[in-house]
């Protein structure tokens, strides 16, 4: 990353984390989403926090590193708790696209200079690589919602044949 974009960021960080934070709660349903910005203490709003905390270390991956496994550590809490929450894989992911509209927002002085403006969309294309990559991680925690569930009622529906006395669970000797 050039030090033009480097520099800003830096300057700008808390308030583009911010601006982040906030469209990625509206991705919540209303009442939801004001939980989420108005209370990120990480125990009474272990959702907020986590989320918080995971655009913090994301911004700065996309900064200084893209290392796959950090980038893991801070994308997987905030995928693992969409899909959990039945969100699509597009609402699911969408939050980080958001940052590109909360760059340009923030950043509108300094993309009248066109060699920021090449910067800027080199950017951009690191945060497309982290859409992908937790497009990935989604797909990896509904699939294993899915075997979970599946599990269960495999389960339950033994337990019932069981209790009917349609199967007994006997071991047999080889």
């Amino acid at each position: 990353m050039g030090q033009g974009l480097e520099k800003i960021l830096a300057q700008k960080k808390s308030v583009i984390v911010k601006k982040w934070f906030d469209l990625t709660a509206q991705t919540y349903a209303p009442d939801t989403a004001e939980f989420l910005k108005s209370n990120q203490d990480q125990f009474a709003n272990p959702v907020g926090g986590t989320t918080l905390n995971g655009l913090k270390g994301l911004l700065d991956q996309l900064e200084h590193g893209m290392d796959p496994e950090i980038i893991t550590s801070h994308l997987d809490p905030i995928i693992r708790i969409r899909a959990a929450q039945n969100f699509t894989p597009s609402r699911a992911t969408a939050f980080i696209l958001s940052l590109k509209k909360v760059l340009r927002e923030n950043l509108t002085k300094e993309l009248r200079d066109s060699s920021f403006a090449a910067e800027l969309i080199a950017f951009e294309s690191k945060i497309d690589q982290l859409c992908l990559m937790a497009f990935d991680i989604y797909m990896q925690c509904r699939e294993k919602i899915f075997q979970i569930s599946a599990n269960e009622t495999r389960n339950r529906t033994f337990r019932a044949f069981e209790r009917a006395g349609l199967i007994s669970e006997t071991l047999e000797e080889p």
